[in-house]
Formats: C-alpha cells, structure tokens, sequence
C-alpha cells in the first residue's frame, strides 16, 4: 500500500515568501494539508493520474473540487489544437479556481501559443506547463498579451536533472513575467519539477511566485535549520535501527 503523508510537520520557523503548491493526484494527500496555511495551492497532470491508478479523469477532478477551494490545476491531455481547446473550456467550467494547464507544444513540437492567446483572451485562467528556455517564455507571454494573468511553469527541476543550473533561466524568466501581465498582476513563474527542499529556497532567491512540491518533500519542511548534529546523530540511529530489524551478522 502507497505511504501517506502524516499531518502538517511543525515549521515554526519557515516563513517562505514563495506560494508553495502541492503537486499530486493522490486524493487523501490533497485533503490533508488542504487546510494547511503553508500550502496555496495544487497541482496534477495526466502523469501524476496514471501513477495515482485514476481511470475517471472528470470524476476525479469533480470529487476533489467539492472540497478544495484553493488554486488547483488540471491539464489538458488532447494533442489535437481544436480538441484541446474543448477540453480546456469543459475544465474550466468545472470551478472558478481551477486553471487550466496547456503544455507550451502539442506531442509534434507544434506550439501552443495560438491556442494560448485565444483562451486568455476569452477568460480561461491558464497554467502553461512544460517550458524549458526562455525563448518559450518569453512567446507564451507575449500570447498572453490582452488576456487573463496566468502561471508560467518552468522545469526547473529537469533542467537541474541535465547538469545544468536553473539559475540564469529562472533570473530571466522572472524578469519576463515582470514586464507582461496587468501593471498590478504580472504573470506568476512557477518552479516545477520540484526535487528537494533546497529547491523552495532558491525559487524564492531567483524569482519564482510559486513551486511545487511532492508530498516527500513536503515532509522535509520539518528539517528546516534544524541542527546538523542532531541530524548526524538520528542518521546513524536509524543506520542502527534497520542492522537490527534485519538482523545483520558478519
């Protein structure tokens, strides 16, 4: 059976400045800390759905919006512009606080933009995903010119997964998302592909509104400054713990 996410941990002295988003498609995890004044947020993608065993896309989405009212994304899955366009308008009617998520290109590398300036335009409140440079940003914000503010989410995590630092990336793209959007609501840049804690701590130095967050990490939250010697200490605790539970001999 799949491990849950215990309650909140204590984070008394982890104030971010940054909007943390949990990114799942496990039901009893989004519940559980959808109360929690930490989280702003959700976020799921077809991916995440598969894994989580979800069959029923619309059911699942519909069973979770009666009780979560904060942020909450779900992604288009059509590849086909025309089909995703009425999936994106059938997402959005499901509730006022979903935003609908549009991968930057279709599965042939055809851009989404198009599509991208004709739903803001009409009001459909966007999340656009999978952009990894920021040329991308720079043409999904110019899309969005005339429309609703939206989130840009940036790969940061695979981009870090390559060998190389987001940090140029997430500076400029930040800067992007500045310059376009209402003088009083830019667009917000979003960290995904969360792989550590740390990654909270350089979104918020580099820029980034929002990251995401696995329910794992969510857990390391409870770590935050705490004494590296005391960590040293529980590490070989727990070293000793499972020797014992396995019954090593030599």
């Amino acid at each position: 059976m799949r491990r849950l996410i215990s309650l909140r941990p204590q984070m008394s002295t982890f104030n971010p400045s940054i909007k943390i988003y949990l990114d799942g498609a496990q039901k009893e995890e989004i519940l559980k800390v959808q109360n929690d004044p930490l989280v702003s947020g959700f976020t799921t993608n077809p991916s995440l759905m598969k894994k989580a065993g979800i069959s029923d896309y619309t059911a699942f989405a519909k069973d979770i919006l009666k009780e979560v009212k904060k942020p909450i994304s779900f992604e288009v899955f059509a590849d086909d512009f025309a089909e995703m366009k009425r999936q994106a308008l059938e997402i959005k009617s499901w509730a006022d606080n979903v935003y609908v998520k549009i991968p930057i290109t279709n599965s042939t590398g055809e851009s989404s933009c198009p599509l991208i300036h004709e739903l803001s335009s009409s009001g459909v409140k966007l999340n656009v995903t999978a952009l990894f440079t920021t040329a991308q940003v720079l043409k999904t914000c110019e899309a969005l010119k005339g429309g609703e503010t939206a989130i840009i989410s940036v790969f940061a995590g695979r981009v870090a997964d390559s060998g190389t630092s987001p940090e140029s990336l997430m500076r400029a793209s930040s800067e992007i998302c500045e310059a376009y959007g209402s003088k009083t609501k830019p667009h917000e840049l979003l960290w995904a592909s969360n792989r550590q804690f740390y990654d909270v701590i350089q979104a918020q130095n580099w820029g980034a509104k929002i990251i995401t967050i696995t329910p794992a990490v969510y857990q390391k939250f409870a770590m935050y400054q705490k004494d590296p010697t005391q960590m040293s200490l529980e590490t070989v605790q727990a070293f000793k713990r499972d020797s014992e539970a396995a019954g090593f001999r030599i």
